[in-house]
């Protein structure tokens, strides 16, 4: 049977070898650089020089080598004194030597002019003496210039490809760790986070449950022959909580957890992002039972088709897709993945067998609003909050989104020296992080601030006018730094999910009310309904192209939506003819929402008079208050 080497034993062994051509390499410099210790203390000098400073007597010593003559000029004595009596003292002279250097030259009568030169020294003679170069020996030379740098990049490539092959040295990092996967691996004790911590997605933490549930007590399921499921794919709009329930699943499992990017397996030279998966996969398979998480997938998962052209993208997929078929389900290993576009995703990645469930994670409803609320003011001072009307008025936010405006909320509580956060400093943070802060420094003219109260109270004119809009909640003309001068908000009683052709029209209607108002009780109309505009052609648009609410086209579909989850762009599935005939459909829904607005504003002249001028006083009114002054 053949022994085993451990993974401390190559290290060990690596180690020693390190040591050796460490040392191997430090005789080779010393032996390279030897020559040149030294050479900064040596002046150069022509030969003239040097024969005339050999006649005065100056030269001391000569030293021919290697083609160059050496010698020394000792400088004039200088005087010392006594540091203690700061005296002259005669025995404390001291002498310093310079070295030149000057190139030999073919002088038949050097050895003469050496022999005949007085010298500053003791004997009056100049000391002479030749070094003969010693020729190394031919073995020695090969060995230095041959054998020994190839020692060392054998070594270098040796120790490079067992990094690369095997993971690392006992699974730990240092010298060309190139194939190692990268991925953050948290121990059983490390992750704290649980399913207390995550709400508003009741459903997907009751299908992520049953993988807990399976991973502690798998005799349960075995017993009925069911087995565990592979992989589970998180799909949802950013901020819904993918990345925080997949930490969550780790944390009520109590099992490890691998953490990783598809961003990471990309790589610029190709097989490296293979090599990548593979070591992941066996590290997992090391510690299994545990749960893998792949964020992001989608960078490395796309569909495979021609013109992909990406050899490395491809081949890391190939290797994730064998991967997921070649490990052992019953081992305990489980892999998560979340991505906001399911849609391009590979189909040999999605079939059943490799992602055997797909965990839908969408933006909450009112209940999950609230529950989000109650989750993140567990870490702030606050007061009762009326969760209520909050969640009704962050209507299709995301979990990060509440989370931000909780955090808005308690640090605008601690600029206005609050002891605690209230229902009021959570609904000023919602606008906040929809329009931005106020400016409260914008100097805006009279004539301005009128059109835009008479621009706002249209808005809320118009909803208020017909039924079944969704109620006032605010108006105001307080100038915000998105750049919005003013705004009109609608909170609807309760949650929707689906919308009638009547409500879209009303709303559009509601959205052109801004402009008419400016038409009508102005006589003028500004780049202030842009906004206005926009929203009202993309609802109009919708309402031909996707839900077939036209009486011209019918139940067709004529646009086709991409990326749902990443703001829904789509493009038009349909001639060139067909798109101007939607254009004009479009047109014409607009303009008889326009003309809608305009006949309500044009009936309630007087009311738009007394609610723009309560407005133009107070920059900010209540729904309440408006109503109130309506009715009147």
């Amino acid at each position: 049977m053949k022994k085993q080497t451990t993974p401390e034993k190559r290290q060990q062994f690596f180690n020693w070898n390190g040591l050796l051509i460490g040392i191997l390499v430090l005789v080779l410099l010393n032996s390279l650089l030897a020559p040149y210790v030294g050479q900064s203390q040596i002046k150069d000098a022509d030969y003239g020089t040097f024969i005339t400073q050999l006649d005065k007597g100056k030269v001391s010593k000569v030293v021919v080598k290697d083609g160059y003559i050496y010698y020394d000029i000792p400088s004039v004595t200088k005087k010392a004194t006594d540091k203690m009596s700061k005296t002259y003292n005669p025995f404390a002279q001291q002498q310093e030597t310079q070295t030149y250097r000057t190139s030999e030259v073919n002088d038949p009568q050097l050895v003469a002019r050496l022999l005949n030169a007085k010298a500053p020294t003791k004997t009056g003679k100049v000391e002479i003496s030749k070094e003969v170069p010693q020729k190394s020996s031919p073995l020695v030379d090969f060995f230095v210039w041959w054998i020994l740098p190839a020692l060392i990049f054998w070594w270098i490539w040796r120790a490079g490809t067992n990094k690369m092959m095997k993971g690392g040295l006992g699974g730990g990092g240092g010298f060309l760790s190139v194939g190692k996967s990268g991925a953050k691996v948290y121990a059983e004790k490390e992750v704290k986070t649980r399913f207390a911590d995550v709400a508003g997605q009741d459903e997907a933490k009751a299908t992520l449950m049953e993988l807990v549930d399976f991973l502690h007590n798998p005799k349960k399921y075995t017993a009925l022959g069911a087995r565990l499921p592979k992989g589970a794919l998180l799909v949802g709009p950013p901020g819904t909580g993918k990345t925080l329930i997949a930490r969550a699943v780790a944390g009520e499992a109590h099992v490890p957890f691998f953490s990783i990017s598809g961003s990471e397996f990309v790589q610029m030279f190709v097989g490296m992002g293979a090599a990548k998966v593979r070591d992941l996969f066996r590290q997992a398979a090391e510690k299994a039972p545990c749960i893998i998480f792949i964020d992001e997938i989608d960078a490395i998962g796309k569909s495979r088709d021609s013109s992909m052209g990406n050899d490395e993208r491809e081949q890391t997929l190939n290797q994730l897709l064998t991967e997921m078929d070649g490990f052992d389900a019953t081992k305990g290993v489980v892999i998560l993945a979340a991505t906001n576009r399911p849609e391009s995703l590979d189909k040999a990645l999605l079939r059943p067998g490799r992602f055997d469930r797909r965990v839908i994670m969408e933006l909450p409803d009112l209940e999950g609003r609230k529950a989000i609320f109650k989750v993140h003011l567990r870490h702030v001072k606050h007061e009762d909050i009326d969760l209520d009307a909050v969640g009704r008025a962050t209507a299709g936010s995301s979990g990060a989104d509440i989370a931000n405006i909780v955090n808005e909320a308690a640090l605008r509580a601690v600029r206005l020296g609050e002891k605690a956060v209230t229902t009021q400093d959570i609904e000023e943070s919602v606008e906040t992080v929809i329009a931005g802060e106020q400016k409260k420094g914008a100097v805006i003219s009279p004539e301005e601030k009128k059109i835009i109260s008479y621009h706002e109270i249209g808005h809320a004119m118009v909803a208020a006018m017909q039924t079944g809009t969704a109620p006032i909640q605010k108006i105001t003309i307080v100038p915000r730094t998105s750049g919005a001068l003013g705004y009109t908000m609608q909170v609807d009683a309760g949650e929707k999910h689906l919308m009638s052709k009547k409500e879209m029209l009303q709303q559009i209607a509601t959205l052109t009310g801004g402009r008419a108002a400016e038409e009508v009780m102005c006589h003028t109309c500004t780049t202030g309904a842009s906004n206005d505009i926009e929203k009202a052609t993309q609802l109009a648009r919708s309402m031909i192209t996707t839900y077939g609410m036209s009486d011209r086209f019918g139940m067709v579909q004529l646009e086709q939506q991409r990326n749902r989850y990443l703001g829904g762009a789509s493009s038009l599935t349909c001639s060139a003819e067909t798109a101007k005939a939607i254009d004009d459909e479009v047109e014409r829904i607009v303009r008889e929402a326009h003309e809608k607005a305009v006949k309500i504003i044009t009936d309630n002249q007087d009311k738009m008079n007394a609610a723009a001028a309560i407005l133009l006083k107070k920059e900010t009114i209540t729904g309440k208050e408006f109503m109130e002054v309506i009715q009147k």
